[in-house]
């Protein structure tokens, strides 16, 4: 129910800065949904609203040579976004890890309010792990997916919702390492 009736916030407010939430690259260049979700930081960018975009993801197994991260960093230069104001985070293998460590960097950067830029169907997963970590003021941005099968990916984040869940409790009780929260 909270992945299906997840509301960004209306209107998006201004912040510091965006985390892109990783996804696959092909051949070294993001993969169409992760283009969506640059693309959403791109527009958040344009309007002004952030001041910074901060890319998220390690080094997946497909084959790729270059990091989400990296992959990520080259597609927005092309499309006009300053070096200077993309930042990496290299080394996230998970949603959970994209938020702890996307905070990682804006905190050694002085960024106080971020927006993580995901998919409608990631984003009540991604704010409640932001609230969770909740070291700042995160708003999520989801954005409608064109080139993903919603039914596969609401299906698989149903899997993957309950199976945060039980990671938090696991943290919380302290049978599970924390990363560092």
């Amino acid at each position: 129910m909270q992945i299906n009736q997840y509301k960004p916030p209306a209107p998006i407010p201004q912040a510091d800065a965006a985390l892109v939430l990783g996804a696959a690259l092909w051949n070294d260049k993001p993969s169409p949904g992760l283009q969506e979700r640059l693309d959403g930081a791109l527009r958040l960018y344009k309007q002004g609203k952030v001041k910074r975009i901060i890319v998220s993801g390690g080094l997946d197994h497909n084959g790729s040579t270059l990091t989400e991260a990296e992959g990520m960093r080259r597609y927005l230069l092309a499309k006009d976004v300053p070096g200077s104001r993309i930042l990496l985070e290299n080394a996230a293998r998970s949603t959970y890890e994209n938020v702890l460590l996307g905070s990682a960097v804006a905190s050694k950067q002085g960024i106080e309010s971020v927006i993580i830029v995901t998919h409608e169907y990631h984003a009540a997963r991604a704010k409640d792990i932001a609230a969770f970590i909740n070291d700042r003021e995160y708003y999520v941005y989801g954005v409608k997916s064109k080139v993903l099968s919603a039914a596969y990916h609401e299906s698989r984040e149903t899997a993957a919702f309950a199976k945060w869940k039980l990671d938090e409790l696991l943290m919380l009780i302290g049978l599970r390492d924390t990363g560092g929260v």
